[in-house]
């Protein structure tokens, strides 16, 4: 063997190892590949049903929006009532409500200061001068 022809068979060897070297992952990457295939058909096989129930669900949650919304509208028409109705009280009976609570409070402290002018005319100390109250709290200003 001459000296080239044992270069070229190195070279060879070297050529054949390297593929070798470069096949094995290309193989993993193969069979990683058809894993994810396996796994994406068995996701769309599964989805079919899940998307049938979601699509069922969203149907029960409109029918249900839509009765919200009728109670929503009935409770804005009991508001709009309650508010109509409050106004008619405070513009009919309010100002006439003032006033007699108003006079109540007035006659109720006049009869307290009736009562209590009353007592203390009853004690004897009666309705005195500024100067007979001064005498009477030991000449202090």
């Amino acid at each position: 063997m001459t000296p080239g022809q044992i270069a070229a068979l190195i070279v060879a060897v070297s050529f054949a190892l390297l593929v070798l070297i470069l096949a094995i992952p290309l193989i993993k990457l193969g069979r990683t590949l058809d894993e994810a295939t396996i796994a994406i058909r068995k996701a769309h096989e599964n989805s079919e049903p899940l998307l049938t129930n979601a699509n069922a669900t969203i149907g029960h949650v409109n029918s249900q929006l839509k009765r919200v919304d009728v109670i929503t509208a009935d409770a804005r028409a009991v508001t709009g009532n309650v508010s109509v109705l409050t106004s008619l009280f405070t513009a009919t009976l309010g100002g006439p409500l003032v006033k007699v609570a108003a006079l109540s409070y007035g006659v109720s402290r006049a009869l307290h200061r009736r009562r209590r002018t009353k007592a203390l005319d009853e004690a004897g100390y009666g309705r005195q001068s500024r100067s007979g109250r001064t005498s009477r709290r030991g000449g202090r200003r």
